[in-house]
C-alpha cells in the first residue's frame, strides 16, 4: 500500500514540477504578499446586470456568489451583461410516441464593459451546457421540481465558464501590464 501511495505522491509531484516549468500558474493564485490575485480581485468588481425570467435569476445569482467570494465588499468597475436562453429538444420516444427524455441546452452570451461614461467595451465570450431530464411516468410537481433541478445545475455550469472565460481575461490583461 505504501508503494502505490508513493508512487502518487512522486507522479504528483513530477506532473507538478512539469506544469511549473511549462511557467503553468493557476488562475485563482493570490499575490506574494497573500492577497487576492489580480483575477480575483477584478472579480469582485463586476457587477451582473438582471437577467430575465426564472433561469436567468439562477445563472445571475450564480456568477454573484462565484464573484463575491470570502473577501472584502469591493468597488464596482464593470458591468456584465448577459443573454441567456434554453432550448429543449426530445431525444427519447417510445413506439406509442410518448415521449421519454428531453435535452435542455443553454446559451450565454455576454459582454463585459467598464463602468466609464462611454461604457467601454473590454471583453465578450459565449457559454454553453446541456443537461437531460426523463420523463417516465412522473407526476406533475415531481417534474416540476425536477426541471427546476435542471435549470440550477445548468446556470452553475454556465456560470463557471462565464467566471473562468473572465478570469483569465483578467490574468492575460494582468501579465500584459506587468510586461509593458
Amino acid at each position: 500500500m505504501t508503494t502505490g501511495a508513493s508512487r502518487r505522491a512522486f507522479l504528483a509531484l513530477g506532473s507538478g514540477a512539469a506544469l511549473a516549468a511549462c511557467g503553468f500558474q493557476p488562475v485563482y493564485m493570490p499575490t506574494a504578499s497573500g492577497q487576492a490575485g489580480p483575477a480575483q480581485r477584478e472579480l469582485a468588481a463586476i457587477n451582473v446586470n438582471l437577467i430575465g425570467e426564472r433561469p436567468g435569476m439562477l445563472l445571475r445569482q450564480a456568477l454573484q456568489e462565484r464573484f463575491e467570494g470570502a473577501g472584502p465588499a469591493v468597488a464596482q468597475r464593470y458591468d456584465l451583461a448577459v443573454s441567456y436562453w434554453m432550448t429543449g429538444n426530445i431525444v427519447g420516444v417510445q413506439p406509442d410516441t410518448t415521449v421519454t427524455r428531453i435535452r435542455y441546452v443553454g446559451y450565454a452570451n455576454w459582454v463585459l464593459s467598464a463602468q466609464d461614461p462611454a461604457h467601454t467595451h473590454l471583453t465578450d465570450g459565449a457559454a454553453r451546457a446541456a443537461d437531460a431530464l426523463n420523463l417516465l411516468d412522473s407526476q406533475y410537481f415531481a417534474m416540476d421540481l425536477e426541471t427546476t433541478t435542471i435549470q440550477k445545475r445548468m446556470a452553475q455550469a454556465l456560470a463557471e465558464q462565464i467566471t473562468l472565460q473572465l478570469a483569465a481575461y483578467f490574468r492575460r490583461r494582468a501579465a500584459k501590464a506587468a510586461t509593458g
